[in-house]
């Protein structure tokens, strides 16, 4: 009994050397790098291209429904050669013309379509707008920008139309953060939906102007009375 016991302790080590290897563990698979957004979802990053933007209307003859507009803006891309500045739908716009502050040199510019302006500077431009394309007098420098002045007259009747025989209301909405709105001679302001300094010119009309610091639009409307004679 005992010599059968020391021969079976003598042979475990051999079975054991005899024993096939535990398996190999293996890493889990990596997983798949995530699939690219769609197409519609890819969005260039947004891009500065103007500061201090200030625009004074000038209420035409209200038969007219025309108002003419004052823009300023400095153009302030890095490396820009031009600047655009959108037609508001709905207005048809004339008599623009374009200059540089700085020097009241006149500059050239032509009328362009969105599709246009996609492809020559302006790659978010709406295919349904029409934009002014500005050609600036030199490359806009870093940390730098270049002043510009842009007038125009849009006759838009939704926007300015006579209300009864003696009244009339400019409702337009407003995503400038300054603005200035000047009544035609001889009217009164008798209304006017937001926050403004009315203050009376030399030449005798009234200018109601505002500044707004919030990121919507303002949904401007304004009521004047013509005075009596």
């Amino acid at each position: 009994m005992t010599t059968r016991l020391a021969l079976l302790l003598l042979s475990l080590p051999a079975l054991a050397a005899c024993a096939p290897p535990p398996p190999a563990k293996t890493a889990p698979p990596a997983a798949p790098p995530p699939s690219p957004p769609p197409t519609a979802e890819r969005r260039a990053p947004d891009v500065r291209r103007e500061a201090d933007e200030y625009t004074l209307y000038e209420l035409l003859d209200p038969d007219s429904a025309q108002f003419h507009i004052l823009f300023e803006v400095t153009a302030i891309t890095p490396g820009a050669t031009a600047y655009f500045n959108p037609i508001r739908k709905g207005s048809e716009a004339s008599g623009e013309s374009v200059r540089d502050r700085a020097t009241s040199q006149p500059l050239p510019f032509e009328v362009v379509s969105g599709e246009e302006a996609r492809t020559s500077g302006l790659p978010e431009a709406e295919l349904t707008m029409n934009y002014i394309r500005v050609h600036l007098p030199h490359p806009v420098p870093p940390e730098g920008g270049i002043r510009l002045l842009i007038e125009k007259t849009y006759k838009d009747p939704k926007s300015y139309a006579r209300e009864g025989a003696d009244r009339i209301v400019f409702s337009r909405t407003l995503g400038i953060r300054r603005n200035a709105i000047v009544l035609p001679a001889g009217y009164e302001l008798i209304a006017c939906n937001y926050p403004s300094q009315i203050v009376t010119g030399a030449n005798g009309r009234i200018e109601v102007s505002f500044m707004h610091p919030g990121p919507e639009a303002v949904p401007l409307v304004l009521k004047a009375r013509r005075l009596g004679k």
